[in-house]
């Protein structure tokens, strides 16, 4: 769920270790085992059980073939470098792999990924894949190189009983960004134990902070963060500065966590585990997901927690069409370029994602499905009260930039979020940095100011 940017000594030996497991194949075609990496954490448990029955099932129809998994334990940034660190290299680069629908684009330029198109054109199921979500796996030559899992909005997950207290109406739906902060206030005006409204921040919790945080602030004011038009990054945003002010605004008048548990890495964890289920958390910006946590075998088992738990659009700035935003990511699996068994390889991955492993993935892991017989399997619809609600932001949803620059851009803005929340910098101060740093990263001719 969070990517923080990792360089240190540990982070590298663990990579070194996961460069040793894969070991390569037969240079003469004789291996037929398929290497599959991907990620595995104690609360992210669902791919793995999904890819274990793919290996039965893949295994039992393809004698003689072994498909070795290997689970990364890492946080998604940690996975990602681990990952990157594994495809230099044909001596090390898995066959099938976990990929990041933003890596897609810039792996395919890397020459990393196999182009599927050939193959998906022989591939009855491909059919059965929503269109929009098809567009995750494309690259910049239109080809498609990875088919998605799944994919997630971002909404307000809010504790009914904390607003009940504080006398909020409910069902709560914030018309403004105005609405949250009067709500916050009162909260914590009624309890001043329990922490109104959860927004990530800094660089701690990473991709956490952008994706949960701060882009559903900059999308609704207007703004963006690249220009698609002009293929530039914006500088000189309005937006962006209105957005950091929220933020300061949130954080300096003690509505959200103290700045320091802010920056903890594992401050999402107290969110699901124990703060809402203890009701000592009123709202937070959080993914379509979070049921995954809740329900029955999640991390943080809640029985009943759907009756306590409500959801809300995040709202524009101020209430302007199209009132509401959200973010969306997701995940997908790809073909290694430079397996030595491309056909099993990508048999193994329609294995994994055929209808009856898509459904059992996209339930435990409480996904939006991707695959539109999933979508209307009675399963899904009747996963968790909350599947229509997250699903319906599908329309209004926004992604991150696809391009290579994005990493740095999205370290540039959690270090702005940062710098204000504890105080170091204005938000004015902090929204010059950032201008500054984006174009040391891209160049002034790839920046536009709007």
């Amino acid at each position: 769920m969070f990517r923080r940017a990792s360089k240190t000594a540990s982070l590298l030996a663990a990579a070194v270790l996961v460069l040793a497991a894969c070991t390569p194949a037969d240079p003469g075609g004789g291996d037929k085992t398929i290497k599959v990496a991907y990620q595995k954490t104690d609360s992210f448990t669902a791919l793995d059980s999904m890819l274990q029955e793919a290996k039965k099932e893949f295994e039992s129809a393809n004698q003689g073939v072994k498909v070795e998994l290997q689970p990364i334990q890492a946080s998604d940034e940690d996975y990602g470098t681990k990952l990157a660190l594994a495809l230099r290299s044909p001596s090390t680069a898995p066959d099938v792999f976990y990929e990041d629908t933003f890596k897609v684009r810039s792996d395919a330029d890397a020459g990393y990924l196999m182009n599927l198109d050939s193959r998906l054109a022989g591939w009855g199921d491909w059919g059965a894949f929503d269109n929009a979500a098809k567009e995750a796996g494309k690259a910049d030559d239109g080809g498609t190189y990875a088919v998605p899992l799944g994919t997630d909005t971002r909404v307000i997950w809010y504790n009914k009983k904390v607003l009940a207290a504080a006398g909020i109406g409910l069902p709560w739906h914030p018309s403004s960004w105005q609405d949250i902060l009067d709500t916050a206030r009162k909260i914590k005006a009624a309890n001043p134990d329990v922490i109104p409204f959860n927004m990530y921040a800094g660089k701690g919790t990473g991709e956490g902070t952008v994706m949960q945080g701060f882009y559903e602030l900059l999308y609704g004011t207007g703004s963006s963060l690249y220009d698609q038009d002009s293929k530039k990054w914006v500088v000189g945003s309005p937006g962006f500065k209105d957005s950091l002010t929220f933020l300061e605004t949130l954080y300096g008048e003690n509505l959200a966590v103290p700045p320091a548990e802010a920056l903890d890495p594992n401050v999402w964890k107290k969110v699901f585990g124990e703060w809402f289920p203890k009701a000592k958390l009123g709202a937070t910006v959080e993914g379509s997901y979070a049921p995954s946590f809740w329900q029955a075998g999640g991390s943080y088992a809640w029985p009943g927690y759907e009756q306590e738990m409500g959801v809300a659009p995040f709202p524009t700035q101020k209430g302007q069409a199209p009132g509401k935003v959200s973010m969306s990511g997701g995940w997908t699996l790809a073909v290694g370029a430079e397996t030595k068994q491309p056909d099993l390889a990508f048999n193994f991955l329609t294995t994994a994602l055929n209808a009856k492993n898509s459904l059992a993935f996209t339930l435990a892991s409480s996904q939006i499905a991707v695959r539109n017989d999933v979508a209307a399997d009675p399963g899904y619809q009747s996963a968790n009260p909350f599947v229509k609600d997250v699903s319906g932001l599908v329309s209004v949803t926004r992604f991150r930039p696809a391009t290579s620059d994005y990493p740095r851009i999205s370290a540039a803005v959690q270090e702005a979020t940062e710098a204000v929340i504890t105080g170091n910098r204005t938000p004015e101060q902090a929204a010059a940095d950032y201008d500054t740093a984006v174009t040391g990263i891209v160049g002034g001719d790839k920046t536009i100011r709007k």
